[in-house]
């Protein structure tokens, strides 16, 4: 089978020209690092040139941040949530109006194409809108009900938790470095980040914006840095952290995190499942597929892995959906002329060499794609479908993260709700069918944190005012709505006890304040109050 691909080779294609070393050695400035630090060298995904040197942090550097940040954050909590909302729609217009130099850095530092870089910069976009918008409101005194009615004044305040620790991924090197600070600051904390090393420039760029938008310097520092080595020092410092990435690491923060007695939120692993039932617009699920597998060559969280269709339309499912994959146009462009681009990295590329090579060894059947393409550059692999896959396969019930998707037959709602959950993973999943109410029913009934009907993930992940994240392995907390905003935040409560408290008036006997009290809670059991 062979998949359309831009005429010219990622071999010969050029950095873009915003990329200049002027331009990438004051991004790389930013970073928190000795003058004597080392230095690592990233490289282009599509064509493996070198792309930027950068300094790596060291424990030492990390404790100066983390101390500079935290005199920083004592300032800043005093600043008005009116100020920190024009900070963050200033930055807004920035990242809008800048775009193509975040598309760039982004398809030249992780692979993937114009239009899923798009994407990011929309998703930054909404988030700061969204949080600059609502935060007053969510931060905001509220008074809750006192323990007597009219005599306790009881408050609920918020207070930010002081210095977050966000730990981001090189899939969505934007989106996940920028939308995890933008709450984090408007609540009043400081940030001290490690953005992975590959797409490193990409959250520096954010940064550089938002420090141009009015953010103070030591506000949201950068360091760079194996886990191995700066990790300890990223989790002593923390007040609070927010990381994503493997299941594996997740569980060691998380562990990090109860020792010290601090919040984490974690956004792990997922083998995400579409369900596709009997009644479901086939062309439409078809294409929903394309998007739902393939979008950033693969290597996103929510994306689909798992793809169970009724029997009675699998045949005519699959054709059309084999069809479709054979037409993407694979390849490498700093234009919006393609629909698959790049891995990211070398061990993404075995990771799915390997998945396919086993499940093809043990009896699988590859119905579109398939090969690696070096053709093209080298970490190209081309979008693949599967199917007569079984359990004893790696990759039937582990992560591939590439993009590979596995079809298979069910025979009725309830087989396909029980195989859709069969998995220690709870991220997000996908159900198809021309009847609203019947997939938001079957919807409900999947253990996934977000759940998209008709729709493969833009659905749920964009409706930013709901809360997004994972079940089971796939996770703990919340990104986005209100959660996203109020996890990085000590809930206080102020309770004001007026006039006369809960010890009996000044000559009335504990056993007649008793009974006063009792009829007291009949009364208000009657009235319906309290």
């Amino acid at each position: 089978m062979t998949i359309d691909h831009t005429a010219a080779t990622a071999h010969a294609l050029s950095l873009p020209a915003t990329l200049t070393r002027p331009r990438v050695s004051r991004l790389t400035a930013q970073l928190a690092a000795a003058p004597t630090a080392n230095y690592t060298t990233t490289c282009a995904p599509y064509t493996g040139e070198p792309l930027a040197d950068l300094p790596v942090s060291t424990p030492a550097d990390v404790e100066d941040v983390f101390a500079r940040a935290r005199r920083a954050q004592a300032r800043w909590a005093l600043v008005s949530l009116e100020e920190r909302r024009r900070i963050l729609l200033r930055f807004h217009d920035l990242v809008l109006e800048r775009q193509d130099e975040g598309l760039d850095l982004m398809q030249a530092e992780n692979g993937k194409t114009r239009r899923d870089a798009f994407l990011e910069i929309t998703d930054i976009a909404i988030t700061a809108r969204y949080y600059a918008r609502t935060a007053a409101a969510l931060l905001a005194p509220k008074r809750r009900r006192g323990a007597i009615p009219v005599l306790t004044h009881t408050t609920e305040l918020r207070h930010p938790k002081g210095v977050v620790t966000v730990i981001s991924p090189w899939n969505y090197p934007l989106s996940m470095a920028a939308g995890d600070a933008i709450p984090a600051l408007m609540a009043g904390n400081a940030v001290v980040q490690k953005p992975d090393t590959q797409t490193a420039l990409t959250a520096l760029w954010a940064l550089e914006l938002m420090r141009e938008a009015g953010l103070p310097k030591d506000l949201w520092q950068m360091v760079i840095g194996r886990g191995s080595s700066i990790g300890d020092a990223l989790m002593a410092g923390a007040d609070y952290m927010m990381f994503t990435g493997s299941t594996a690491s997740g569980r060691r923060i998380a562990a990090g995190a109860g020792e010290r007695l601090i919040g984490a939120s974690l956004e792990l692993g997922g083998k995400n499942a579409m369900v596709v039932l009997e009644d479901a617009d086939i062309d439409k699920a078809a294409a929903g597929a394309v998007a739902a597998c393939f979008p950033s060559a693969g290597q996103l969280c929510v994306s689909i892995e798992r793809l169970y269709v009724a029997e009675e339309i699998r045949d005519e499912f699959v054709a059309a959906f084999v069809e479709r994959t054979r037409k993407l146009r694979l390849g490498a462009a700093y234009d919006f002329s393609v629909d698959v681009g790049s891995l990211t990295n070398s061990a993404q590329l075995e990771t799915v060499t390997a998945h396919i090579a086993d499940a093809v060894a043990k009896g699988a059947t590859v119905l579109a794609g398939g090969h690696a393409r070096p053709d093209l550059g080298p970490l190209f692999h081309e979008p693949t479908i599967l199917t007569d896959v079984t359990p004893e396969m790696t990759l039937f019930a582990h992560e591939t993260f590439g993009p590979v998707v596995s079809i298979y037959p069910y025979r009725d709602v309830e087989e396909a709700i029980a195989m859709a959950n069969a998995t220690p993973y709870g991220l997000n999943a996908s159900v198809w069918s021309r009847n609203g109410a019947r997939g938001r029913s079957v919807a409900a009934r999947l253990h996934a944190g977000t759940v998209n009907v008709n729709d493969a993930f833009a659905a749920a992940w964009g409706s930013i005012d709901a809360p997004m994240g994972g079940m089971g392995d796939s996770g703990l907390g919340r990104r986005h709505g209100a959660d996203g905003l109020l996890e990085y935040t000590e809930v206080q409560t102020v309770a004001h006890q007026r006039l006369q408290g809960f010890a009996p008036p000044r000559g009335v006997s504990y056993e007649r304040w008793s009974r006063i009290l009792t009829l007291a809670l009949r009364a208000l059991r009657r009235l319906g109050t309290h």
